[in-house]
């Protein structure tokens, strides 16, 4: 609680993040905290010691967050799916004894499609999982291989059945401007994910990001303009199926937007445990972001010491401007000056230049104290939010 330079009126909404690091294989393209299982590992041995490690890394966290309730809880990977709910089930009611939960809680979990995992799909609903998070990526198996996916179409098909009939929400992630990809293709993939019926939909383009095998090795994808003729094909076909676009890269049908994600877009706070998962924790003067260890060994080896955290530091003022649009211009609907201002602690003068570069170039509209990005502005959100960058002295 020691002062800091910031007048916060009040917290933002908590969420927690659970990060479950092991993979079944590192796909070419992931840059996530994830690591490939090591064959002769006793795999439940390993995910005791871990949901141990999880249970030490929150207890040493609740001072910072005593009182607070905790509005969504998001279990991801790695494939949090490899996980036995039987350790799912332990991990949840450990934070369910520890954390105050708000009523009808989100609990995402992420998981794939393969066979094993998709058979625990309903132990996992009765583990008091609520939101499953699928990771089908694409319906076309030479897609998948060029993906280095473990599943193939057939196993998408099969596991988003089962999710539909164990959960009432869940989610479906896909990706798009893949190695090969044409434009047909895409709506191919688009429409056998529409044709579940599923109530939210999130769409990625695929980026090659450093310090992986595609970055080393690129596959040939498609231009920019075939993946922007990509993008306006999936705004097309979710909307023509009720599926509203509400970020940049998310549609749902109503009643079904992600808690969890819009807690991040909305600047809320988290708190992340878990093998190198990342936290933003807000005090009255200042607000902090954290991260633990990043290998799972060594993360279990520190949370069961009690030491689980690698970084710890303060916000600057200068970058919160930055850090908050980086999150709410994501959102179709933008925000409120006054959440600008509640979330930060900063006044409004403080990003108003900013705000009028980004009205002069059409990217920001204004309706009384509310901002939103424009249709361009929402095409062109890198550059948007870069207005925002703090000024070099």
């Amino acid at each position: 609680m020691r002062s800091g330079t910031l007048q916060l009126p009040a917290l933002p909404p908590l969420s927690l993040y659970v990060h479950l690091p092991w993979c079944l294989k590192k796909c070419p393209y992931c840059d996530f905290n994830s690591h490939e299982r090591r064959p002769g590992v006793d795999a439940q041995a390993q995910q005791t010691r871990y949901v141990d490690a999880l249970i030490s890394d929150l207890e040493a966290s609740l001072p910072m967050i005593w009182g607070r309730q905790v509005h969504s809880i998001f279990i991801g990977g790695g494939t949090p799916s490899l996980f036995e709910p039987e350790a799912i089930d332990r991990l949840i009611a450990a934070i369910r004894a520890r954390l105050q939960l708000a009523p009808l809680c989100e609990i995402t979990l992420e998981a794939n499609p393969g066979t094993f995992e998709r058979e625990r799909f309903s132990a996992f609903r009765g583990a008091g999982i609520t939101r499953l998070s699928i990771g089908v990526q694409s319906f076309e198996d030479a897609h998948l291989k060029a993906l280095g996916r473990v599943h193939d179409g057939q196993q998408a098909r099969a596991a988003v059945e089962e999710a539909a009939r164990a959960f009432d929400t869940f989610n479906l992630d896909l990706m798009y401007a893949l190695p090969g990809q044409t434009l047909q293709a895409l709506e191919e993939d688009v429409r056998a994910a529409l044709a579940f019926s599923p109530p939210h939909l999130s769409i990625y383009h695929l980026t090659i990001e450093p310090n992986t095998v595609f970055a080393k090795f690129p596959p040939k994808v498609p231009d920019e303009d075939s993946a922007w003729a990509m993008l306006d094909r999936i705004t097309e076909l979710t909307e023509a199926t009720g599926l509203e676009r509400y970020e940049v890269s998310a549609y749902a049908r109503a009643g079904h937007r992600c808690v969890h994600n819009l807690n991040y877009w909305q600047f809320g706070d988290y708190l992340g445990i878990g093998a190198g998962a990342h936290g933003k924790l807000s005090f009255a003067h200042r607000i902090i972001r954290q991260v633990r260890h990043r290998e799972p060994e060594l993360y279990m080896n520190k949370a069961l010491a009690g030491d689980a955290i690698a970084q710890e530091h303060e916000v600057p003022r200068k970058d919160l401007p930055f850090e908050f649009m980086l999150n709410a211009l994501r959102l179709k609907d933008g925000f409120a000056l006054q959440d600008f201002v509640d979330r930060t602690g900063l006044p409004p003068s403080s990003i108003s230049a900013a705000v009028q570069k980004a009205e002069q170039a059409g990217w920001l509209e204004r309706d009384g104290v509310w901002l939103r990005p424009s249709a361009r502005g929402f095409d062109f959100l890198s550059d948007l939010q870069e207005l925002f960058l703090p000024e070099e002295h």
